[in-house]
């Protein structure tokens, strides 16, 4: 039977303290025990249900994991603070000095510079490759390897990773298959696909309204005890613990988001037809044109469609300029980096989200300095949208 991950989110049920119908919010940094005995198992791990501080975790937090974790099909899963927040240590907790990752090449840039910048202080070295290729994925991999990583739509130009047979080499040389979900959340299952472990910014389309940050890891119980143990976890020893408050927003939030992923989906869709037929460079997965486009539909949930993501080139970072500015001006969206809000959310990868990527490793991947990300929002009459935007691009003169 198919795996129904909006299905997993609706069938949480939780109660408020005094019958809400939304989970009280425990506002506490530290936790009360009534005997010492208890304290002394919950930090060794051992009590079920006691809470100890709020950096190792809260009801709140447990709650918005838990939900999280439903919908990937995990055993559990950790929130913390931010996606980096997330994802760094995951991969610290897999990784020692002398360990070796094998990454995507397109990747969110915050990655890439940790990988890139800020692992190698740690004796941790990354070979970044084409994620497409297996052959190179597989000829990257040596004797010190713990990690191969990728995202499943890569940001910003749009990949799309092979996670069955990227399992099956990580499998085969017994390391750690991280997936970054953040571009595809309902659309993609990564761990139903064979992913050890998966990641999101809960910043974009999970939360959706562009009001806080958050991370979350899903993966076995095993690993993320690990994360939380208080000797030498990484999650509880670098402290990216997210806020209760924050927690409980998120969780009301994700309740919508199989409504607004099928809302972004078609109307991303409907102006990449529009803007491959007026002739431009469009990226994105749901065109037949896109080199995933196939891959992308035997791995989907099909119900959500091919995400919110577009990228257009209008041939140089000038043009691309005076055209987000002009949407801007016109109403169309925001000059802004992020994504997954209401409104559209338009930015050049090149000189914002990737500039940690060096300009000639940029061009090497075909990140080029015309290519606009889009985010689409969820615009009621997409078509509307789209005479607006083709207006806007005759005037600079990209049509």
């Amino acid at each position: 039977m198919a795996f129904k991950p909006a299905d997993k989110i609706q069938d949480l049920q939780y109660f408020g303290e005094f019958g809400g119908v939304n989970p009280s919010i425990s506002d506490s940094s530290t936790y009360t025990f009534l005997s010492a005995k208890t304290m002394f198992d919950t930090f060794e791990g051992n009590a079920e249900g006691c809470y100890l501080y709020s950096r190792h975790s809260t009801p709140s937090n447990l709650y918005l994991g838990e939900a999280l974790a439903a919908m990937e099909g995990t055993e559990t899963a950790n929130v913390a603070a931010s996606g980096m927040g997330a994802i760094t240590p995951a991969i610290l907790q897999l990784c020692k000095a002398g360990d070796h990752v094998v990454s995507s090449r397109t990747i969110y840039g915050g990655t890439y510079a940790f990988l890139k910048n800020f692992a190698p202080r740690l004796n941790i070295e990354t070979s970044f490759v084409d994620i497409t290729k297996l052959d190179a994925v597989e000829a990257a991999i040596t004797k010190n390897t713990k990690i191969l990583y990728c995202e499943a739509v890569s940001n910003p130009l749009l990949e799309i990773a092979d996670i069955e047979a990227l399992s099956k080499i990580a499998k085969k040389h017994k390391l750690q298959l991280l997936v970054d979900n953040t571009f595809s959340p309902l659309s993609i299952s990564p761990a139903k696909l064979g992913a050890d472990v998966v990641l999101h910014s809960l910043t974009k389309f999970i939360n959706g309204s562009s009001d806080t940050m958050g991370g979350v890891t899903c993966g076995t119980q095993e690993f993320i005890d690990t994360l939380r143990n208080v000797n030498d976890g990484a999650n509880m020893l670098l402290g990216p613990a997210m806020d209760s408050l924050r927690a409980a927003s998120i969780l009301k939030n994700l309740r919508t988001l199989h409504i607004r992923i099928k809302q972004h989906s078609e109307n991303a869709l409907y102006l990449a037809e529009k803007f491959e037929a007026d002739g431009l460079k469009t990226v994105y997965p749901g065109l037949k044109s896109h080199n995933g486009h196939e891959l992308f539909k035997k791995m989907m949930n099909k119900e959500y469609g091919f995400g919110g993501m577009l990228t257009l080139d209008v041939g140089g970072i000038d043009k691309a300029n005076e055209l987000m500015e002009m949407m801007q001006e016109r109403n169309l969206g925001y000059l802004a980096v992020s994504l997954g809000f209401y409104k559209t959310l338009f930015s050049a990868p090149g000189s914002s989200t990737s500039s940690e990527i060096p300009e000639e490793e940029q061009k090497e991947m075909g990140l080029s300095d015309g290519l606009i990300r889009f985010s689409i929002g969820l615009d009621n009459d997409i078509a509307r949208t789209y005479q607006m935007m083709r207006e806007c691009m005759v005037e600079v003169g990209v049509l």
